[in-house]
């Protein structure tokens, strides 16, 4: 069973960079690329609501100021593009810690709230600081990104370029869920009073938490800024930071695969659903909510869970120890 797992994934990673050589078509190649987009976003977002259980409602706000760091230095000041990641993870690590800090004296709703207000003031930052940021003209002449010289000018390259990072990072995050970290991180959110009796400091790791979710989102950010090469205000709404939410409970709160396979769906799903026409956006919402109502575990209890499908991941390690 173990190997049919192994195999099942190497033909999903090979059928990934096959599809795009036999299938020219720009345009699912940057759908394709924006569903591994979402895939960072939705986790860094695993880390702090799917993990740590605190509710963040304010991703759209961090992706902005990722997209807009990156996109405002390459265009205003003509960095490289890679410096614009760079700068981006910076980003990442200060809205970190400025939201950090809130989480450790509000929770639940209050929480939710201060999150929001917090998307809501950079959307209208990004829209009324003009000088800046163009407002709602936007940001145009966004560069592509340049590999050792070689300009990664097309779609078909850039998403090369995004599923290897993808890889890499969906192995890091799955590193972290099942280290220390990650044990203190669940630890927190299903019992945070035990946590702190065993003299663990709660405010440190809740801010290490939304830090590692700003800089996976803000890192999107950039991504997205560098496959679209245009940026505009009125993407980065409250709507998009719920969908993030979505695609981490429909994939498996908690599970990086549920987050690759949650996101997966909501992205590419209303693009096959187009050919029902006008109305494929109410049969899009039906399916999601049976997925909702029928796998509250979402999409990665279909494989056995989170243990199960991580095997694809990690092999399993084997127990130590003398027979008695």
């Amino acid at each position: 069973m173990k190997r049919i797992k192994r195999a099942a994934l190497c033909l999903l990673l090979i059928f990934l960079v096959v599809f795009p050589l036999s299938y020219d078509n720009a345009y699912v190649h940057i759908l394709l690329s924006q569903t591994l987009v979402n895939i960072v976003i939705v986790m860094g977002l695993n880390f702090i609501t799917g993990l740590t259980g605190q509710m963040n409602l304010g991703t759209a706000g961090i992706m902005g100021l990722g997209a807009y760091t990156a996109a405002l230095f390459s265009t205003r000041l003509g960095v490289s593009p890679w410096i614009g990641f760079l700068l981006a993870i910076v980003m990442g690590l200060a809205i970190g810690w400025m939201l950090g800090y809130p989480s450790l004296r509000l929770k639940g709703v209050y929480l939710s709230l201060t999150t929001i207000g917090f998307s809501e003031i950079v959307r209208l930052i990004l829209t009324n600081w003009v000088e800046l940021t163009g407002g709602t003209m936007g940001v145009q002449g966004i560069p592509h990104i340049s590999l050792f010289g070689y300009a990664l000018d097309t779609s078909r390259k850039v998403y090369y370029l995004y599923l290897a990072a993808v890889v890499l990072l969906a192995f890091t995050a799955w590193r972290i869920v099942h280290s220390k970290w990650g044990r203190v991180f669940k630890a927190i959110r299903d019992n945070v009073e035990a946590v702190e009796a065993c003299g663990i400091d709660i405010a440190k790791i809740k801010i290490q938490a939304f830090t590692l979710a700003t800089v996976f989102g803000c890192l999107g950010g950039a991504m997205y800024a560098y496959l679209m090469g245009y940026l505009n205000p009125t993407t980065f709404t409250t709507d998009l930071s719920a969908n993030y939410l979505i695609m981490m409970m429909i994939g498996g709160i908690g599970s990086v695969p549920g987050n690759i396979l949650g996101t997966a769906m909501i992205t590419l799903l209303p693009e096959c659903l187009r050919f029902l026409g006008t109305n494929y956006w109410l049969y899009f919402s039906i399916i999601a909510l049976l997925f909702a109502i029928f796998l509250p575990n979402g999409l990665v209890s279909l494989f056995g869970g989170e243990k199960n499908l991580g095997r694809f991941w990690m092999p399993k390690k084997q127990k130590s120890g003398r027979r008695a």
